[in-house]
């Protein structure tokens, strides 16, 4: 009798385990097919707008109308940000494809340039017809590529998950036409460097993020010890340090520690040992301190990057934290590109968080033009119910990533404080930020 009701149970849990495991088979493939057709259709929509853009190019060299020609623009940078965010959504992470993602940001970043001026003052130059020409090609020759490529996925039915897996393991897993066919795209398009960085593709803010790092390449050792620096003084041991991998970028550590219900990590570059980002959590009692005594704590944690004429534009409390937000100063004049922003804590003043970040980034020597209108013509800019509380000048990116000299003007309306960035060249207002009044403060200098 046992045996028997032995083997009715063995028999029932068989079965269960069979079913559960069918179920289990069915949940994967549908999670594989779900991600299956997603690649395919990021790959499609690829082909398809790299089609596009290579016709919308052409149409742009054919026309005539300065009219006409602005609205196409916009579409060029409208059809080349999608392809971007097509190649973003396919299985390529440990696949080489960054010269065709920037040489499709590229295009967009100078279509769109071109399209926001004003074609009728200042039309498209011999020299930038000569580029949109260059691109016209380039482009049709991306999009044989890719339709070669098209063509053989249809005709043998070639998954993506097999081209996923193959980049994972780094092995011949299936028929690997679709990577060999991006790799294609990849030489193509690394043919044409530096030609397609010439007229307006060379004029954004950074073409080489993080170009004027100082000092020289840290060790391990070192990063060790500098993190503890600035993780108020964590064992140096207890860290955790791990390196970048290549094609980041740029190489850093990254330290990070637990003890108890405290943690945090600080990202280092390896030239130099800079502190990019900084981030401590644990639990924040009630405020205790000022939102001023905290910017105090702040302006002294940030005197430890030893850069000169940092001024604290930003004070805002978000609430049991104070975050302070600083700019670099030089003659006068902000720059507020290269920003640091710093998180402290309002129970004891412990600082949580630093972003230098943009400092590093952006930061270079540069020469400024001088104001070719003055305050007072900047002034009479801004709106008339605004009442003037301050004023600066200051260097801004602009919507097209053009470095700025303007004129800066804190104004207050209605109990709400504005920033109104005036282009000191022409007059333009270039930017406009709604600040919380009561949370401001101003004229800090480190």
């Amino acid at each position: 009798m046992v045996r028997w009701i032995t083997i009715i149970v063995l028999s029932i849990v068989l079965v269960g385990v069979g079913v559960w495991g069918y179920k289990e088979n069915q949940d994967k493939n549908a999670v594989l097919l779900q991600a299956e057709n997603s690649y395919q259709r990021a790959f499609h929509d690829l082909t398809y707008n790299i089609d596009l853009l290579h016709d919308k190019i052409g149409s742009s060299l054919a026309m005539n109308s300065r009219e006409q020609l602005s609205p196409q623009l916009a579409e060029i940078w409208k059809i080349s940000s999608e392809a971007n965010t097509d190649v973003g959504q396919l299985p390529l992470t440990l696949l080489p494809f960054n010269k065709t993602e920037e040489f499709l940001y590229n295009i967009g970043d100078f279509a769109y340039r071109t399209a926001v001026r004003d074609l009728e003052k200042k039309p498209l130059s011999e020299e930038e017809i000569g580029k949109l020409e260059q691109l016209h090609t380039q482009s049709g020759e991306i999009e044989k590529e890719l339709r070669k490529v098209q063509n053989v996925v249809l005709n043998d039915n070639l998954r993506w998950m097999d081209v996923q897996l193959a980049l994972a393991t780094n092995d011949e897993v299936g028929d690997n036409t679709i990577v060999n066919g991006f790799k294609t795209v990849e030489k193509s398009v690394e043919s044409y460097e530096g030609d397609t960085t010439q007229v307006g593709f060379g004029e954004a803010t950074r073409d080489k993020p993080f170009a004027d790092l100082s000092g020289e390449e840290i060790s391990e050792k070192e990063a060790r010890n500098t993190a503890s620096k600035w993780l108020e003084k964590v064992d140096p041991q207890a860290l955790t340090v791990t390196k970048s991998g290549e094609g980041a970028e740029v190489p850093t550590y990254t330290a990070s520690f637990q003890k108890g219900n405290k943690n945090g990590y600080i990202d280092l570059t390896e030239k130099g040992g800079h502190p990019l980002t900084i981030m401590i959590n644990r639990p924040v009692g009630e405020a205790e301190i000022s939102l001023y005594d905290a910017s105090e704590k702040a302006k002294k944690y940030v005197q430890g990057l030893d850069i000169d004429e940092l001024t604290l534009i930003e004070s805002s409390q978000y609430d049991k934290m104070g975050v302070f937000r600083f700019v670099y100063t030089q003659d006068d004049i902000r720059y507020h590109s290269d920003a640091i922003v710093v998180k402290v804590a309002l129970d004891n003043g412990e600082v949580l968080g630093m972003s230098a970040r943009d400092y590093f980034n952006y930061h270079t020597d540069m020469e400024v033009n001088k104001p070719e209108i003055t305050v007072e013509e900047a002034r009479d800019k801004i709106n008339p119910n605004l009442e003037i509380q301050e004023e600066h000048m200051a260097v801004i990116e602009n919507d097209v990533k053009e470095q700025v000299l303007t004129y800066e003007f804190l104004t207050t309306m209605d109990q709400t404080t504005y920033r109104i960035f005036i282009n000191a060249s022409n007059g333009e207002e270039e930017k406009v930020e709604t600040l919380k009044k009561a949370e401001m403060k101003f004229n800090q200098d480190v």
